[in-house]
């Protein structure tokens, strides 16, 4: 059955072959091509030595010696996995793998005939086959790959304006239409526009620019196999997520490519349809309601203002950078200890944003002089605090580092906020803060405890506001960029419980959502975003494999590995007890929580910290479970402390 929908993916019923239409070939497909390949090189073998010295041996039949030979490239071919890699794409890794194959199975034949040769005193080969075998087999399956690739490229590059993928767009507006002007008019685009799918219409009488409006509201996929449509282009801001998954279930349920564009306002003055169209990504059908943020009162607060930026080339620094670029700072200080990342971002930005008046700092935030002097040379207005260390099984390794960066490095940031009048201080915390089962989360807890207890001090100016999210998809070390190598590596994709959950937001929400927090704090509040749903990441796994044009569990394994140290199955935003109090935003509440005294918590933090510089981390984690007296460790070799 398989084999039948591969063979009719590659011709449609349209006196054309598809070849140039496929994503990629069946992994089957080339196993047996590679087989077919090893049995023409022993042929050749046969019949380069027929009536010569050198000779098969006759102690075994040739068929038999064809089909152990074969058996054992078989095996090798499965063991270097040189069927992963996409054939038109195969590098010198691929290579490199065959080559090991091939050479794998001559050893092994080597070492089969000498020991079958001991015991019996016959040869099953002869040497000279093998050998010659091993050099005719290699360059004939690297020959088959290069005249892949190479007639791809040429096919592609000289029947551009013939094999065309055959597209459709969904919708019938004027952001559609734009759309659908910008296919019909550029002729290099190796798409042909087909029609344009509506529900607002149930007659096929109506066109747009000469293509027909094909209704769907009966049947969507009897329409899509009816007009031969080969991908399917969605306009990004046009359609509801509901509406957008339930295309996408139908598309890939029909092996149809789904390409995304977003509207023409948002791109790019310099960008083309060649760049806005691509393959729809994960975070796209993400089931959330656009964010709304109040930009007029954010404006008010950071035009003309000098803001420090603390873990700017981070990903969600990073993007707090690029969304005040928008509102006419007076200056942005970009502070982080990843000397490449602040290099790029540097970069970046001078093209990006040309006018933008930034500037980059190399700091460490646990060096309390360094940041008094750069405190004293800007003089800044207010601070987006989102360095910190974040990875929970690294921190539950180097319990030690997350004390001099969540903890110390906040204190001191804290500090100088206090001394310098900064005017606000706005802290990037997480949802693993919240019940901790980990290192990572209960030194956020911490950090959060001690700006909230700064601020009960008297006399204090600067208005300390936290704000608590879950994951963000895409940033740097999450689930979804990982994913995304893995199968790009041809699996497993890994996922350490089947059972596993977690709140995820795009990068640009939570930062919009920091920046409005940061406008409506008075001082001491922890804010708590809306993250909607939960998401089953072994749901999500599926789906981007999927959404890679692959097979779950058939083309790409799912295997669970178990849970790491310190992680748990699911994640809260708010604390048991403590009570949740909304505010004029629908998608940001406050959590109340109970303080503590500033200058207890002062004296235990000055002692945590004294321990850490001796590298003692079971008394660090002993110190951090008095500190925080709901962290309870799991998974993790700290458990034993809590029984004590």
């Amino acid at each position: 059955m398989k084999i039948l929908l591969h063979l009719k993916q590659l011709y449609s019923g349209n006196n054309r072959l598809n070849i140039l239409d496929q994503r990629y070939l069946p992994r089957w497909i080339v196993v047996v091509i590679d087989l077919l390949i090893c049995a023409c090189s022993l042929s050749m073998v046969y019949l380069l030595l027929l009536g010569t010295p050198v000779f098969f041996s006759d102690y075994v039949s040739i068929p038999t010696q064809a089909i152990l030979l074969l058996i054992v490239n078989l095996l090798y071919f499965f063991i270097f996995k040189t069927y992963s890699g996409i054939i038109r794409h195969s590098t010198f890794n691929d290579i490199l793998k065959l080559a090991l194959a091939v050479l794998s199975s001559y050893i092994t034949l080597v070492l089969f005939n000498v020991i079958y040769n001991s015991i019996t005193g016959h040869k099953v080969y002869s040497y000279a086959v093998l050998l010659l075998y091993l050099l005719i087999s290699f360059v004939l399956l690297l020959f088959f790959r290069i005249v892949v690739k190479e007639s791809y490229f040429f096919l592609k590059k000289g029947m551009k304006g013939i094999l065309k993928k055959r597209v459709a767009i969904v919708g019938a507006n004027d952001q559609t239409i734009s759309i659908g002007r910008a296919l019909t008019q550029e002729s290099s685009l190796p798409y042909k526009l087909v029609g344009f799918l509506t529900e607002k219409f149930d007659s096929k009488r109506y066109k747009l620019l000469g293509k027909p409006v094909i209704p769907i509201n009966d049947n969507f996929t009897e329409m899509l196999i009816k007009y031969d449509i080969q991908g399917v282009l969605l306009v990004s801001e046009a359609l509801e997520v509901k509406d957008k998954n339930r295309i996408v279930e139908v598309c890939l349920d029909n092996n149809i490519e789904i390409l995304n564009v977003p509207i023409l306002e948002k791109w790019n003055q310099k960008s083309d349809i060649h760049s806005q169209i691509k393959p729809i990504q994960i975070e796209d059908l993400l089931e959330r309601d656009p964010i709304a943020i109040e930009t007029d009162t954010i404006s008010k607060d950071l035009i003309g203002k000098t803001i420090l930026v603390t873990g700017g080339a981070g990903s969600i620094g990073s993007e707090i950078v690029r969304q005040i670029a928008n509102f006419n700072p007076k200056l942005v200080v970009i502070l982080d200890q990843a000397e490449s990342a602040l290099h790029e971002l540097e970069l970046y930005l001078n093209v990006t944003y040309p006018e933008f008046n930034f500037i980059t700092e190399l700091a460490n935030i646990s060096n309390m002089y360094r940041l008094e002097l750069l405190f004293k040379k800007y003089k800044f207005n207010m601070v987006y605090h989102a360095a910190a260390y974040k990875h929970v099984p690294l921190i539950e390794r180097n319990p030690h580092e997350a004390i001099y960066v969540n903890i110390l490095g906040t204190a001191n940031l804290a500090v100088q906020a206090v001394s310098n009048d900064i005017e606000r201080f706005v802290m990037i915390s997480t949802d693993k803060a919240v019940n901790p089962t980990n290192v990572m989360g209960a030194s956020k807890r911490v950090a959060e405890m001690y700006v909230q207890s700064l601020q009960k001090k008297k006399d204090i100016k600067t208005r300390f506001i936290t704000t608590r999210f879950g994951n963000v998809l895409g940033s740097n070390g999450s689930v979804i960029p990982h994913f995304r190598r893995q199968i790009a590596a041809g699996g497993p994709v890994t996922v350490t419980h089947k059972d596993i959950i977690r709140y995820f937001m795009t990068i640009p929400e939570a930062c919009q959502l920091v920046l409005q927090a940061g406008t409506i704090g008075a001082g001491g509040e922890i804010f708590v975003f809306d993250m909607g749903q939960p998401i089953r990441i072994y749901d999500m796994a599926e789906r981007m494999i999927r959404l890679s044009g692959l097979e779950p569990h058939e083309d790409i394994k799912i295997k669970i590995t178990g849970l790491r140290p310190g992680e748990k199955l699911y994640e809260e935003l708010l604390n048991d007890t403590s009570t949740s109090l909304p505010t004029h935003h629908p998608k940001i509440m406050i959590s109340e929580v109970p303080t503590v005294d500033f200058d207890d918590l002062n004296i235990k933090i000055k002692k945590i910290v004294k321990v850490a510089t001796r590298y003692k981390d079971k008394e660090v984690v002993m110190l951090l479970k008095e500190l925080v007296p709901e962290y309870k460790s799991e998974n993790s070799e700290f458990e034993a402390l809590d029984n004590k």
